[in-house]
């Protein structure tokens, strides 16, 4: 398949993040250490086996650099981080790229909102072209599509979310392109997976919506879809784009020549986005066309809920779209579910909204993974919930920088330590890292110095996420490993995580399983970063 593919190990880093778009600086209790072993709590690994000697030296490492930033930055730059589950495509592609986009499509500014339109430009619209040579309109674009600059101690939830209106002219019609610029990026993080978010075959999926209506009955509304072939061409409409989509990322990421970039070794998922916030049937459409293709085309694995989750027509049709879900997995036991569910503070929302939301997306929907649950405190009956996503092993994607922007929770607000200590999978994400200007080494690091974590909390880290990943196969490790730590699976128990030269029966679940390959090559990885970080 033309996108996925095998992965780099140690690629170059990217640059810094802008340092505005940090969550707030956590105390001076918090960030006074980086350990050089984990703290005890069920979730430790270090509880359950000894550090290596490669580990040791790379806490050890740790500890030594902690107050010297330029050293961290480039451990965490270096640090094998996984997969990235938690990502939008059109949110995660730098601003700046957006914005040359906007110029070599001829599209233009309207000044009076900063929102990309089709040309002409007339009176009150100027050029996006304006922008290479005039650097107080690129930097007005890069403040008015990002968070860059917006000022701290305020509410960034409106700002972040009008973003996407401003640049969504640029993002439609060059899928392939910001691929190659996301998966360059995520490879150059010394990630090896990407699963992100896209909305296919949108328009027609809203036209064939409004034709079918609204039937509160589940069945009879999903057999008006599927008559005549009606949802089939949809699912075949969104794999022609997929097909485009791939042939335009071939040619931007040069996969096909001598010279392929880094995005071309980078295996990559896309997720089925829902715009919760639409009619009740386009909502009802889009799922059922995310989860058809996810039993359809291996490009495709998983639907996902987006758009505010604090709207009025989300809260009002939360419990809806929870049974919708739960009807249609039944109908596609093959597709996959996370969820953005409980991306909502005291404030934001009624007491009674946050009481409930990962609780039904859980119990109801039966969503595998869980986008932001920040709330979890606030859910009723908390305590049980992070006891049933413990032992179903539903992880938590955490991105703490848009937990910030958007909700302003952060440090021991957020609930980050909570489902650690209840056995909860985390793994760590960037949701929309060109709108926050940030990426995953920064996301590790804040983790690192906000909650005093240690070497071995971040390997853990990193390998939930591939652990979570919806990836085809079995996985190299046995039992919970956010309970149990990381052990081996039986084919590959005897052997040393990563090696060139796996035992026959290892081998085989190698070769069958793409998923233990992932995490294969990133423990191949992490003894190279544990041999090569000691010696920096």
């Amino acid at each position: 398949m033309s996108v996925l593919s095998a992965l780099c190990l140690l690629p170059a880093a990217l640059p810094a993040p802008a340092a505005a778009a940090s969550p707030a600086s956590p105390s001076a209790a918090r960030s006074a250490a980086l350990p050089a072993t984990l703290p005890a709590g069920p979730s430790s690994a270090a509880a359950v086996k000894p550090l290596t000697p490669g580990e040791a030296l790379a806490s050890a490492r740790l500890a030594a650099i902690r107050d010297e930033p330029d050293a961290l930055r480039a451990f965490f730059r270096a640090l094998p981080k996984g997969g990235e589950l938690h990502n939008h495509l059109s949110g995660a592609v730098s601003t700046e790229y957006l914005i040359a986009l906007a110029g070599e499509d001829g599209l233009c500014i309207d000044e009076a909102t900063t929102t990309a339109v089709p040309p002409p430009c007339g009176p009150g619209k100027r050029p996006a072209a304006d922008a290479r040579t005039d650097r107080a309109f690129h930097d007005t674009l890069v403040r008015a599509w990002s968070m860059e600059g917006f000022p701290p101690g305020q509410s960034g939830h409106d700002h972040f979310f009008d973003t996407f209106g401003k640049f969504g002219e640029v993002t439609w019609k060059h899928r392939g392109k910001l691929l190659a610029s996301v998966a360059n990026d995520v490879a150059a993080q010394n990630q090896f997976y990407l699963e992100t978010m896209i909305s296919p075959a949108s328009e027609a999926a809203k036209q064939l919506a409004t034709e079918v209506g609204w039937d509160a009955d589940l069945a009879r509304l999903h057999g008006k879809l599927v008559a005549g072939g009606r949802l089939d061409r949809l699912v075949a409409e969104a794999r022609r784009e997929a097909d485009e989509g791939d042939a335009e990322f071939r040619r931007e990421a040069a996969c096909d020549t001598p010279r392929p970039e880094a995005a071309c070794r980078l295996t990559v998922r896309w997720i089925s986005q829902v715009s919760r916030g639409s009619s009740p049937e386009r909502v009802f459409t889009q799922m059922a066309l995310g989860m058809r293709l996810a039993e359809r085309d291996d490009r495709f694995v998983a639907v996902n809920l987006v758009q505010p989750e604090d709207w009025d027509s989300s809260l009002k049709n939360y419990r809806l779209q929870m049974r919708m879900l739960k009807y249609l997995r039944g109908v596609y036991p093959g597709a996959h579910l996370t969820l953005h569910a409980g991306e909502l503070w005291p404030g934001l929302v009624k007491p009674e909204d946050l009481a409930f939301h990962i609780g039904e997306a859980v119990n109801v929907a039966g969503a595998e993974r869980i986008g932001h649950g920040v709330d979890l405190v606030h859910e009723d009956d908390w305590r049980r919930l992070a006891r049933t996503m413990a032992e179903r092993r539903i992880a938590v994607e955490v991105p703490f920088t848009s937990n910030a922007q958007i909700l302003g929770v952060k440090g021991a607000d957020h609930p980050f330590e909570t489902y650690r200590a209840h056995g909860v999978p985390v793994v760590l994400a960037t949701d929309d890292p060109g709108v926050s200007r940030i990426d995953i080494s920064h996301e590790y690091q804040y983790a690192a110095e906000t909650y005093g974590l240690g070497y071995r909390d971040l390997k853990d880290l990193a390998r939930a996420s591939l652990e979570h990943a919806f990836l085809p196969g079995a996985s190299i490790w046995q039992g919970a490993p956010a309970r149990d730590g990381h052990r081996l699976a039986g084919p590959c128990a005897h052997d040393r995580p990563g090696t060139d030269t796996p035992r026959p029966s290892c081998r085989r679940l190698l070769d069958r399983s793409l998923k233990a390959r992932v995490q294969w090559r990133q423990e191949a990885a992490f003894t190279a970063f544990e041999r090569r970080v000691t010696k920096a």
